[in-house]
């Protein structure tokens, strides 16, 4: 059982202690770190079967941050629009594996993140 590993465990009880917008800023930063992984695997190694890894990890990712939004906010209709444009972006990097088609989504992404980081400094110095 994976548990049992002393790191696991951790990792585990640091996640569960998050708050919303903690968890949605490490989900960010595990999307960059997989997109760059991702450009690595085809510009670098010429690695197609791990960059169709890592692209589709982005993805799932994506895809559960588009199903936690709640639309009683105005932004949630922004950001699921911006979602799916990163979902058929991928789908078009996955089938291309060209990094080109990638790299415009890092900046969108890491400005995304940004703000999130912004947003939950402001929920706790209040």
């Amino acid at each position: 059982m994976a548990a049992s590993n002393p790191y696991n465990k951790y990792k585990e009880q640091s996640i569960m202690t998050m708050t919303p917008g903690e968890l949605i800023i490490v989900l960010y930063e595990e999307c960059l770190k997989t997109l760059n992984l991702a450009v690595y695997y085809i510009e670098e190694k010429k690695d197609m079967d791990e960059a169709e890894k890592s692209i589709k990890k982005v993805q799932r990712i994506i895809h559960y941050l588009d199903g936690i939004l709640d639309f009683k906010y105005d932004i949630a209709n922004n950001l699921h629009m911006l979602y799916d444009y990163f979902i058929r972006t991928l789908v078009q990097a996955n089938i291309r594996k060209r990094s080109e088609v990638i790299k415009p989504l890092i900046p969108l992404i890491e400005e995304l993140k940004s703000s999130f980081q912004q947003a939950e400094r402001k929920v706790h110095t209040k």
